[in-house]
């Protein structure tokens, strides 16, 4: 079978203006509730695009850690490809796909970073592994092997043992979003879009788009 003959025909479900809640954040919430239940490989997973101070974009999969009604929160090095990118154009999209439901949601906004506090916090949680390799690996750079990825991460291990302090350039950050888009699968690609919009007084209108 050719590349151009892969398709899926998507039934599972259908999505209306008159099934959503009037809040995104809420909508979201039930959304990711669902893909949760449904056991969605990686439902946490997320694509990030950003864009360089030369307009090249690039995109990522990050894993989201938090999301309320101040926006969409994860955790990363500063001082990495995206970290460049986001300090010299603080905005970006998100894209969440979840298969199993046929969905996807997109979002969009500007970009802050988290407060020190919820760095430390945040850092302190993850597993010991995942501390000691964000001391050991400068994200992003280049190196000549992985005898010398692993030489650093021996290094850390042996000057910190069981607590490497969280690196200055490590932390969080959050995006808060002016548009976001649930898009449902349906038959024939005649998709369902509902699309919610923040306007200057931070409400949100809802409005249907053609698939």
């Amino acid at each position: 079978m050719s590349i151009a003959n892969l398709r899926k025909d998507y039934q599972l479900a259908s999505l209306s203006e008159t099934d959503v809640a009037a809040d995104p954040i809420q909508q979201f919430a039930h959304w990711f509730e669902q893909a949760l239940k449904a056991d969605a490989a990686e439902a946490n997973a997320m694509s990030l695009a950003t864009v360089n101070a030369e307009g090249r974009p690039s995109s990522r999969i990050v894993l989201i850690k938090e999301f309320n009604q101040n926006g969409f929160s994860w955790f990363t090095n500063y001082d990495s490809a995206k970290g460049h990118d986001l300090a010299a154009n603080p905005q970006a999209a998100l894209l969440f796909f979840w298969s199993a439901l046929e969905r996807q949601v997109r979002i969009e906004g500007r970009i802050e970073k988290v407060s020190e506090q919820d760095n430390d916090s945040y850092f302190n949680s993850r597993p010991l592994g995942s501390r000691r390799s964000a001391c050991a690996s400068q994200q992003s750079q280049p190196i000549a092997n992985r005898d010398l990825l692993e030489q650093r991460l021996a290094q850390v291990t042996s000057e910190h043992g069981d607590h490497p302090p969280r690196p200055e350039h490590w932390g969080g950050y959050r995006l808060v979003p002016d548009r976001i888009e649930f898009w449902q699968g349906r038959s024939s690609r005649l998709h369902d879009r509902i699309v919610y919009t923040r306007d200057s007084d931070g409400d949100w209108s809802i409005s249907r788009l053609q698939p």
